[in-house]
């Protein structure tokens, strides 16, 4: 601050003394003419006060209308820099140099008000967002010391955000949560509250200095919303099929037990015996396989991670498909880290279900794949009709095949996923029937269903 003073002082100096510069010219040259004259010392006197009083006072208004301005321009940029956008300079105007500079202070003042103004209106609505949200989240310095925390966190810890305010993560029992992967999720027991919680923490800067930012989520609700609507499906499944098969055994018992009490019997009622006896076991047959498929899909196994080749694995199970020819279009080499078996059972299971539509409009199949960003996408396209009820696509049990169990697609979609992966079906951007796209991550990285 002193030496922006001194520069100041100098500046002016330097106006000052300019302008006493220009005119001393002038001021010589009519003190020659007063004293070379043949006028009175009187007169001589008065009039050498007069013209070097104002050559001085002209020096000091010349001065002051240089150095006002920058003054003013001066202050103005300091209530900027304070963040006082509310001055504006007077005189502002396109006309002349100085009210130009005026000008666009001023305009910078405005545009920096209208950011201020958004940056406020920004933070409000984040702070009230974060207010707002049913997860609690914290916010802690480099010193691991609480610097924000929202109403759940509040309602979390059991204590206002005045009694947090500054604490350390240990004293809060935080400081556990802080490290380690994110997202990860455990069972933990809260003076707000217990049951299964996803953590995420990570770090930003503010002001220049490291912040740590930890985000926890209750799944406890999600997690018995999704376990009941799952229940109900599977209440609803077994008790459509069991009440299928049960239905006619039923009805032809009943019919069988009214044949056996009559004591006149019909001369074929051995072939009714073993037509009744056949259907029921039939039946039993059926509700047996149901549930057996049912069981396969809830015991899928966890994955064996091995290396599998994408081009030896895919035309391999291509070339299982002996109802029609499957073309392979073929695409990078490359292997994947993955349960050979799964992956086979899932291929097979996308190639069968193209075979099937597209036999049903003399149509063809094509398997191919590609990398991209990463990760290996496998795709098989089938010229059939097409996608029927694409909602129920993955609906366990769901199937438009007279002879359909309803599980090849759930079972291969639980395979993607549990390889970290995800399958999805669509109808084809071109041209008549459906897309079957297996996306698999590349690289040694552990997945979900890896152990």
């Amino acid at each position: 601050m002193g030496s922006s003073r001194k520069r100041a002082r100098t500046h002016e100096s330097k106006v000052f003394t300019g302008a006493l510069a220009a005119g001393l010219p002038a001021l010589l040259v009519a003190e020659w003419l007063l004293w070379t004259g043949d006028h009175p010392l009187r007169v001589r006197l008065t009039f050498t006060l007069l013209a070097v009083g104002a050559w001085l006072i002209g020096a000091l208004l010349l001065r002051e209308r240089v150095v006002r301005p920058l003054q003013t321009i001066s202050n103005l940029l300091a209530a900027l820099r304070e963040g006082d956008y509310s001055i504006r300079a007077r005189g502002a105007s396109a006309d002349d140099a100085l009210g130009l500079a005026l000008l666009e202070v001023n305009t910078l003042s405005e545009t920096l008000r209208g950011q201020r103004l958004r940056e406020l209106e920004a933070t409000a609505l984040l702070r009230r967002v974060i207010e707002e949200i049913d997860v609690a989240v914290f916010a802690f310095d480099g010193d691991l010391r609480l610097r924000l925390v929202n109403r759940s966190g509040e309602r979390l810890l059991g204590q206002p955000s005045e009694r947090l305010i500054g604490r350390p993560s240990e004293t809060l029992g935080l400081s556990d949560w802080l490290s380690g992967e994110s997202p990860r999720t455990f069972d933990a027991t809260f003076p707000g509250g217990a049951g299964r919680w996803e953590v995420r923490s990570g770090t930003f800067r503010q002001d220049g200095l490291p912040h740590q930012l930890l985000v926890i989520s209750d799944l406890s609700r999600v997690l018995r919303a999704e376990e009941r609507l799952a229940w109900q499906r599977l209440v609803r499944v077994l008790g459509h099929e069991i009440n299928n098969s049960l239905a006619p055994i039923k009805s032809i018992a009943g019919s069988l037990r009214s044949l056996a009490a009559r004591p006149a019997r019909p001369a074929d009622w051995e072939n009714d015996l073993r037509s009744g006896l056949e259907i029921i076991e039939g039946r039993s047959e059926a509700l047996g396989r149901f549930m057996g498929a049912y069981a396969r899909l809830a015991r899928l196994p966890r994955p064996v991670p091995g290396s599998v080749d994408v081009a030896g694995w895919v035309r391999r199970i291509a070339a299982l498909e002996t109802r029609l020819e499957v073309r392979v279009t073929g695409g990078p080499a490359v292997t994947v880290t993955a349960d050979g078996d799964q992956l086979d059972q899932l291929l097979i299971n996308l190639v069968r279900n193209a075979a099937d539509a597209a036999l049903e409009a003399a149509g063809g199949v094509e398997v191919g794949w590609s990398t991209v960003a990463g990760v290996l996408e496998v795709v098989v396209e089938d010229e059939g009709p097409g996608l029927p009820d694409p909602g129920n696509l993955f609906v366990p049990f769901f199937t438009t095949k007279a002879t359909g169990s309803g599980i090849g697609l759930v079972l291969s979609r639980q395979i993607a996923e549990a390889h970290g992966g995800a399958l999805s079906l669509e109808p084809r951007k071109r041209g008549r029937g459906a897309r079957a796209c297996l996306r698999l991550p590349l690289g040694e990285r552990r997945e979900p269903g890896f152990s």
